[in-house]
């Protein structure tokens, strides 16, 4: 058996895909003059995460939830105000599935199921989680996998090279041999380097955990429940997959954790109150948020705002008012129990209530996410849609990456008869989604119906037009 050029390089660069997700071999910090930045530079890896986030959002379902989303990233940057990462912008989003996982990409990027809400009992357990992926960005784990994978190509086509030598040679037996001995070593030079980067990210993660003043215990406590819940599991959830629990791994974050002093930790409401909503979420109907409700065993106030989530979604608005409202009361001051009444408000129908109620709170809490997306919402129901329009242009300003408000601003922007408006939007969606030649030619028909003299938004149109060819160009080189 002969092998022609064209067959080994096929070969060779299978390999090469293979190994090129490969980690840091090592459980340390990145060398003085971070080598890894003459592979992959930071901006980069920025484009490259950011390319990559397109993807997620248009083959993942995500959560649109305002209120879910606000908690989500509030709480993932406190908690980065406490790791060593140092990179300022950060872009979680929040995927509409139940199994635990969460991830994390090049250039600030964290991806979380929903369900690690439902998995984690407490704040402590589903920071321990992120605190894990904020680790894996501050110490450049991707980067350092790329130049450890360029490190060990040359051994690993050595030995390609040396089996279709013999092969070429006439001895296929041990041809194949060589070739399966030489794969056999970049998969255990995977496994060792994933293994070196999980626990550098355990460490690192604990330190995060004990900074922001939460219970180091929780990521023992964390990977015990997963490794409980999935032990019988035919396919264990993508997060144990790439995170695998294992005795040694549950004992050492116990060892390390016992070293960090211990602090007093508190219990937060506001994440147990997000945990009941996601709970809620997943409930199949109405009847089933209503019996999930019923037996929570939390305390009174996130059992009570659990059924009023339940009662709402099962068309019972008075009772989900009666107890929403109370919450609201006893704490007004929360922005969460704020603007779930708010939400049930305008689910009811009472619209002006909610109008008044979201825009006394826009005057003390000005462009807060939630609060503003929630009164273009009742403004829109009471015939406003110019004024909601404009309130929803002021969010895409402010939160230019978040798609579902584009995505209402385009449906806004048509109620109100503003074509060019709905084109504009839908170009921002679709560029969000990674699908530019949408994008590109919603903006296109956005300058064919510029019908009055307006050289500001015409320069305008032309300069967004040419930024997203230069996006899409760059998109195709990445």
């Amino acid at each position: 058996m002969i092998l022609d050029m064209k067959t080994l390089l096929a070969l060779v660069s299978g390999i090469a895909l293979t190994t090129s997700t490969f980690s840091a071999p090592r459980a340390e910090l990145p060398e003085l003059g971070d080598t890894s930045s003459a592979v992959i530079s930071p901006e980069m890896e920025r484009r490259l995460g950011q390319e990559f986030l397109k993807q997620v959002r248009s083959q993942l379902p995500t959560i649109a939830d305002p209120i879910l989303k606000y908690y989500t990233k509030l709480q993932l940057y406190e908690l980065a105000t406490h790791s060593q990462l140092k990179q300022v912008l950060l872009y979680p989003v929040l995927i509409d599935a139940e199994p635990i996982n969460a991830w994390a990409a090049p250039g600030g990027i964290i991806g979380i199921n929903l369900g690690l809400f439902v998995h984690s009992m407490d704040v402590h357990e589903y920071s321990s989680v992120l605190a894990h992926e904020l680790a894996h960005l501050s110490q450049r784990h991707f980067a350092r996998g790329v130049e450890a994978q360029q490190r060990m190509t040359l051994p690993t086509l050595i030995g390609f090279l040396a089996g279709a030598a013999i092969m070429a040679a006439g001895s296929s037996e041990a041809g194949m041999a060589a070739i399966s001995s030489a794969q056999a070593i970049a998969q255990n030079q995977q496994l060792r380097y994933s293994r070196g980067r999980e626990q550098e990210a355990d460490r690192i993660g604990l330190t995060t955990l004990w900074r922001a003043g939460l219970d180091t215990n929780a990521t023992a406590r964390m990977f015990t429940r997963m490794q409980r819940v999935y032990r019988f599991t035919e396919r264990p959830p993508e997060f144990l997959l790439t995170h695998p629990v294992t005795e040694k791994r549950i004992a050492d974050a116990r060892n390390q954790s016992a070293g960090y002093e211990k602090l007093p930790v508190s219990r937060s409401l506001e994440y147990q109150l997000m945990r009941a909503r996601a709970r809620m979420h997943f409930a199949e109907n109405g009847a089933k948020a209503l019996e999930e409700a019923k037996n929570l065993t939390d305390d009174d106030v996130v059992n009570d705002y659990a059924l009023a989530l339940a009662n709402d979604r099962a068309g019972m608005h008075d009772k989900a008012l009666l107890l929403v409202q109370t919450l609201h009361l006893n704490d007004p001051g929360s922005i969460l129990l704020c603007a779930t009444f708010a939400e049930l408000l305008i689910n009811a129908g009472k619209i002006e209530e909610a109008t008044d109620l979201l825009a006394h709170r826009l005057v003390i809490n000005p462009d807060n996410p939630p609060f503003a997306i929630l009164y273009a919402r009742a403004l829109n129901a009471s015939q406003r849609h110019n004024d909601a329009k404009d309130v929803l242009w002021r969010q895409a300003t402010i939160n230019e990456d978040d798609v579902d408000v584009w995505y209402d601003l385009a449906e806004t922007a048509g109620l109100a008869g503003d074509i060019v408006g709905v084109h504009r939007a839908r170009a921002e969606f679709f560029a969000l989604n990674g699908d530019y030649q949408n994008a590109i030619q919603h903006l296109q028909y956005a300058l064919s119906l510029v019908t009055k003299p307006s050289q500001r938004l015409t320069a305008s149109l032309e300069q967004r037009l040419s930024d997203l060819r230069t996006e899409a160009e760059a998109a195709r080189k990445t």
